[in-house]
């Protein structure tokens, strides 16, 4: 297959997956292997300009977790950060909390398999709370952010607010932060406009 170049760009570098939620996608880049292993290009400016993804990232984070780490859900209301997330190696369930109130999905989630397999990437703008639990025995999640961290303005959601009914796909009891633990639930959240 020819794929089609625009300015030096090809057309097909990164298909874009719509998702239930408004602003979330989901990212599968092509991918070059052999029997050397594999290359793709896991940003590319031109590339997700063109899945309509312009933003301007300033920070870029790497975690590693052991088997039923979860995450989150974690959000700033201020200097609030879409972020661009996959796991270069193992798997995890991926999820995103609308907190737009303005939102036709607001409060409502989604939640997608990332792995070092798939390759997947799930970019989740501003607005959104974030977390995951990893599946496999230990996961490493990059993730590029639009803003700077900033601890001041963090929130965390209940991971297991029985209003949002997320479903983790659990076996076995999750292994949560103490900071996690205190995660706040949805109706009481501070959320965006």
């Amino acid at each position: 297959m020819n794929a089609v170049r625009v300015l030096g760009l090809r057309m097909d570098a990164i298909k874009r997956i719509p998702t239930s939620l408004p602003g979330v996608l989901l990212l599968e880049p092509r991918v070059f292997g052999d029997e050397r292993g594999f290359f793709f290009e896991s940003y590319n400016e031109q590339a997700f300009s063109s899945v309509g993804i312009d933003e301007k990232f300033v920070q870029d984070n790497h975690s590693c977790s052991g088997r039923n780490v979860l995450r989150g859900l974690h959000y700033q209301i201020q200097q609030p950060q879409g972020k661009l997330v996959r796991a270069a190696d193992g798997e995890i369930l991926d999820v995103a909390v609308d907190l737009r109130r303005s939102s036709s999905s607001f409060g409502r989630w989604e939640a997608v398999r990332l792995s070092g397999e798939n390759k997947r990437m799930l970019w989740i703008p501003v607005g959104f709370a974030h977390g995951f639990r990893v599946i496999s025995e230990k996961a490493h999640v990059l993730y590029k952010a639009t803003d700077f961290y900033a601890p001041e303005y963090e929130r965390t959601l209940a991971w297991n607010d029985p209003d949002l009914g997320i479903s983790w796909e659990l076996s076995g009891e999750p292994i949560i932060s103490a900071r996690d633990q205190r995660g706040v639930a949805f109706r009481d959240a501070e959320v965006f406009d």
